[in-house]
């Protein structure tokens, strides 16, 4: 079926590609399986190292096989633990170009030869990854940088492999019924948005931006200041940022590096992201982390942001709280709240919380145990999570086996009660109320051009059935119109108050 796949001639060479690859790999069970190949082996006989297999192709293919891996790796709904141990090992490391390969690209996106524009540039590369190739470089005024380069002809391959990957998607729905669960089509839709934003560098320098301001009042955090006159979509510069990745204690104490300070700072850090801001690190690992003399946090590789809505933020509150103090209802009616679906009992969302708080409920909490037993259980019911949850997830299971490796007795519990005095001024903060009392002017303003209209209606509705009319109803209609009034005066009278508070 594979073979079967309409494309256009620009695609058939690539098509091919991929299917050679399947095949080196053996991949022809699996695709059986998802009913994209009619291979004669048996699609239930899984070899025990398939999703090892399967996570070298998808590395082989390259960077939108390893995006769509990475995005399958947070997806502990639907996996078991054996394929997302593995695609959770998928890396976008390449070989490194030399710079001759791209000096025609980077001259063009600045608009003078590297040496023109640095005092200093070092052609051999600092790192290589899939997608783009890391150089040093000093700016005129002596600025250490680093150029993020994207690597030259990616963009065609990767939009051919997202138009193959969606014609995939649609034949595994037509045939699978664990594809059309899963929302294949729907992954890969979100995956080519993704993808082609972070080909954008411009989009990763807004989302450093972004954060930077964020953190502003925060001398902890430190983002990489973007340096505009020189980025553009294929080529970014940025401060470099001499620090320690969090990987081990005994680093950072070599490094006069405090890890219980470093682990306090990365739990205040990911739950004011997400809790209060909405704006988070998508991918925060410990290679994306560096630690810094005083005891700070430098945050890169901002490629991948996620966002959580304020209602999302008041839900992971509940469930949080809902574990702290072992509460199952609570608990239950937020998970109901999650699900892709509307067709499950809410029984079985109930026995799904009493489930977990029977384990986890009034202790510490510890996010990667706690969403290591919730998938499992999820899989078990066939209960599908809400896409927009599972990248938060995954940021959320990384920072916490990251600073539990830096401090063994790590766990959230004491950074959320720090938290909720931030969250609750947060909540009160005047910008926050001032961008509602506007929506209340806009909605008074409405309410005042329809006001007279509808006294006047009600008027003539009064006069035409006024024969016809009880005592009663007229006395009814005279209060309607009142209360019509009355709101108005006393809405506004909340506006005004609000505005002059604000004032």
């Amino acid at each position: 079926m594979l073979g079967a796949i309409r494309v256009a001639a620009r695609d058939r060479a690539r098509l091919a590609e991929v299917i050679a690859t399947a095949s080196r790999f053996g991949l022809d069970v699996l695709l059986a399986r998802l009913g994209l190949d009619p291979a004669r082996r048996d699609p239930d006989a899984l070899p025990f190292d398939l999703p090892a297999r399967t996570r070298q192709a998808m590395e082989s293919l390259g960077p939108v096989w390893v995006k769509l891996g990475q995005i399958l790796a947070t997806r502990g709904d639907l996996l078991p633990p054996e394929w997302i141990a593995e695609l959770e090992q998928l890396h976008s490391a390449a070989p490194r170009l030399p710079f001759d390969q791209l000096r025609t690209q980077v001259e063009a996106a600045l608009g003078e030869p590297p040496g023109s524009a640095f005092a200093r540039f070092d052609a051999e590369p600092l790192a290589a990854a899939s997608i783009a190739q890391v150089h040093r470089a000093a700016l005129p005024d002596g600025t250490e940088v680093v150029l993020k380069i994207r690597r030259p002809g990616i963009r065609p391959v990767m939009e051919a492999d997202l138009r193959l990957l969606g014609q995939l998607a649609a034949m595994a729905e037509a045939t699978n019924s664990e594809a059309r669960r899963y929302g294949a089509a729907r992954i890969v839709r979100e995956l080519g948005r993704d993808i082609l934003e972070e080909l954008d560098f411009t989009n990763e320098g807004r989302n450093a931006d972004r954060l930077r301001e964020d953190f502003v009042s925060d001398a902890r955090v430190v983002v990489p200041t973007i340096h505009w006159q020189h980025s553009s979509e294929t080529l970014m510069v940025m401060d470099y940022i001499d620090g320690v990745p969090p990987r081990n204690a005994t680093t950072l104490v070599q490094a006069g590096i405090d890890p219980a300070a470093i682990a306090a700072t990365g739990a205040d850090i990911v739950l004011d992201m997400t809790l209060i801001n909405g704006r988070f690190h998508g991918d925060p690992h410990p290679g994306n982390l560096l630690c810094l003399p005083g005891n700070r946090i430098a945050l890169l590789d901002l490629g991948l942001i996620g966002h959580v809505s304020p209602r999302r933020r008041e839900e992971v509150i509940a469930f949080t709280q809902a574990i702290m103090n072992s509460d199952p209802a609570l608990l239950a009616e937020t998970m109901t709240q999650w699900s892709q679906t509307d067709d499950i009992a809410p029984a079985r969302f109930q026995a799904v919380a009493d489930r977990l708080i029977a384990r986890h409920g009034g202790g510490s909490l510890r996010l990667a145990a706690i969403l290591g037993d919730i998938f499992p259980i999820l899989r078990e019911e066939r209960i599908v999570l809400q896409p927009d949850l599972l990248l938060l997830f995954k940021a959320l299971i990384t920072v916490d086996g990251v600073l539990s490796g830096i401090q063994p007795d790590f766990n959230l519990s004491t950074a959320m009660r720090r938290a909720a005095s931030r969250i609750v001024e947060a909540r009160l903060a005047p910008e926050r109320w001032s961008k509602r009392a506007a929506a209340l002017a806009q909605e008074l303003d409405r309410l005042g051009d329809d006001l007279p209209r509808l006294i006047r209606a009600t008027t003539r509705k009064l006069e035409s059935e006024k024969s016809t009319l009880s005592t009663a109803g007229i006395e009814a209609a005279i209060r309607v119109g009142a209360g019509w009034i009355a709101a108005a005066l006393a809405l506004s009278g909340v506006a005004i108050a609000v505005a002059m508070r604000l004032g």
